[in-house]
């Protein structure tokens, strides 16, 4: 079988990593890809190339990177004649005309078991409900969020120190190796869509800043997944000062584990270290034990250096 001519769209680290493996099948061939323009960030307002930019680039793949895909992005799609659009984390809502633009259709990679955690954020919400299984799903696009039917599915179990940063790695490995299957399924004609059960749907939006601030009246384990859910970006943080004379200091804290119940500590209690020099914080059940902590506008420190630095 010929392979399966499709262009791409998507923009981030986990987009870059489907194209990667898409690029190194013969089952594929990739003719363009589409990513959102070049943004200005971080130090100095540089200008940022998407991940999905430069892999392509690297690779000699045309790309377009349209503020919005209107009717000149359709025409140019329609003129590369592709068997079928395949899209990860792109970034931008396909209107309806792009949709149809190949013959076997816009096929979506979602990091979730649909129609579990529709939206931008599923991998967090999973480690933020504290979910035991996780996975990827490719689906049909039609013109609402996430809601086409669904072509293939793969589920992979989330370990209690998993994080938002290992499970990214692991569902953009294992939603690749699905994207090739259902491209290579759909062309040969021995794939059928199912819908979407409506009694299942749940969503997975933007993280907001409230997420993200650590509420030490909530148990040791939902703050483990709190802080795991954000690690390593956008990262989960409270405040500590050393005495009541000094200025409140914002703290980036990193994964941990939950330790032992507690008779008499208030939430948010600085514990000290442990015999393995890890700093910890009273919950409303128990310790919470952490290895290491950023303060703001500093450097990512071991936790009996961030201790003796800041606390003691």
């Amino acid at each position: 079988m010929s392979p399966v001519r499709t262009v791409f769209l998507g923009t981030p680290d986990f987009a870059a990593h489907i194209l990667d493996r898409l690029l190194a099948s013969d089952q594929v061939q990739v003719a363009a890809v589409f990513t959102q323009p070049d943004r200005f960030g971080g130090r100095g307002k540089k200008r940022l190339e998407p991940p999905v930019k430069k892999l392509a680039s690297q690779h000699g793949v045309p790309v377009f990177q349209p503020e919005r895909l209107d009717g000149e992005s359709v025409e140019e799609l329609q003129r590369m004649g592709s068997d079928a659009l395949t899209v990860a984390a792109y970034g931008q809502i396909l209107p309806a005309e792009v949709l149809n633009v190949a013959h076997l259709g816009a096929i979506n990679l979602h990091a979730s078991l649909l129609p579990r955690y529709r939206g931008a954020a599923p991998i967090q919400w999973a480690l933020l409900n504290g979910d035991r299984v996780t996975g990827v799903t490719t689906m049909r696009m039609e013109q609402g969020m996430d809601s086409g039917p669904i072509l293939e599915q793969r589920a992979l179990a989330i370990g209690v120190d998993d994080t938002a940063g290992t499970l990214h790695h692991e569902l953009a490995q294992m939603g690749a190796s699905l994207l090739l299957s259902t491209l290579t399924r759909l062309a040969a004609g021995n794939l059928v869509p199912v819908g979407q059960d409506p009694e299942q749907i749940s969503y997975a939006p933007k993280l907001g800043k409230e997420v993200r601030r650590i509420d030490w009246n909530q148990s040791a384990p939902k703050i483990h997944n709190t802080i795991r859910a954000l690690h390593p970006s956008p990262g989960a943080y409270c405040y500590l000062r050393k005495s009541a004379d000094d200025a409140l200091l914002r703290v980036r804290l990193f994964p941990g584990e939950p330790g032992e119940e507690l008779a008499r500590a208030d939430p948010g209690e600085v514990l000290g270290l442990d015999s393995r020099e890890r700093l910890g914080f009273a919950c409303r059940d128990r310790a919470y034990w952490i290895p290491a902590a950023q303060p703001e506008s500093g450097q990512p420190l071991a936790a009996r250096d961030f201790y003796n630095g800041y606390l003691a």
